[in-house]
């Protein structure tokens, strides 16, 4: 078993994915539940929802988007498109991460003080149960990559699985077997991005 550091080292994007996975979809399906169930929310608002698609549920959202950007995309460029489109359909299946409109305006509501941040709140929530889950889905030896095709899809997703109309689509974390490995990442010195004051 990994620490959570090595976790956290090890989580990267995966572009190269497949479907020779041992975990079950329920397996699956536990995993990211409770990453997203035991992340925190400000106000303990609890304003991420979460959809995830496997198996012609998962192709279609890819058909979906390639059909929603074709008119949008110069016609020398599209192969292009089409070909990363395919390698995410080619994964296991892809967690849509939502956020609660209605649970943001309600704490808006309640706490006028507060009220400008909590929509900034709500998407580091967001944040924070996208990146837990892709550390699980990670640790669990399954690679994934975040997409954001959001707001081009979001109508065609709504429709397609009956999204409540509060429900506003933030990511896509396209997941399954490594096939491939990372692209190499470079960082910033410690020195430019953190601070220690004692």
């Amino acid at each position: 078993m990994t620490t959570f550091k090595e976790a956290l080292k090890n989580r990267r994007s995966i572009y190269t994915l497949g479907r020779n996975v041992d975990l079950t979809e329920s397996q699956i399906e536990d995993l990211i539940t409770e990453a997203v169930k035991y992340s925190p929310t400000a106000f303990n608002a609890q304003s991420p929802r979460v959809v995830i698609l496997f198996g012609a549920a998962h192709e279609k959202l890819w058909e979906m988007t390639e059909a929603a950007l074709k008119p949008l995309t110069p016609a020398e460029a599209f192969p292009n498109t089409q070909a990363k489109l395919a390698g995410f359909k080619a994964g296991l299946g892809t967690v849509l991460f939502f956020k609660n409109t209605d649970t943001v305006k309600n704490l808006q509501e309640q706490f006028a003080l507060y009220a400008d941040n909590f929509p900034d709140w709500s998407e580091q929530s967001n944040g924070i149960a996208t990146a837990n889950t892709w550390v699980a889905l990670e640790e669990a030896g399954l690679g994934a990559n975040l997409q954001h095709y959001n707001p081009v899809i979001d109508e065609a997703v709504a429709q397609e699985w009956d999204i409540p109309t509060n429900w506003q689509l933030r990511s896509q974390l396209v997941f399954g077997s490594k096939e491939g490995e990372a692209g190499e990442k470079d960082f910033l010195a410690d020195d430019e991005r953190f601070r220690v004051i004692r």
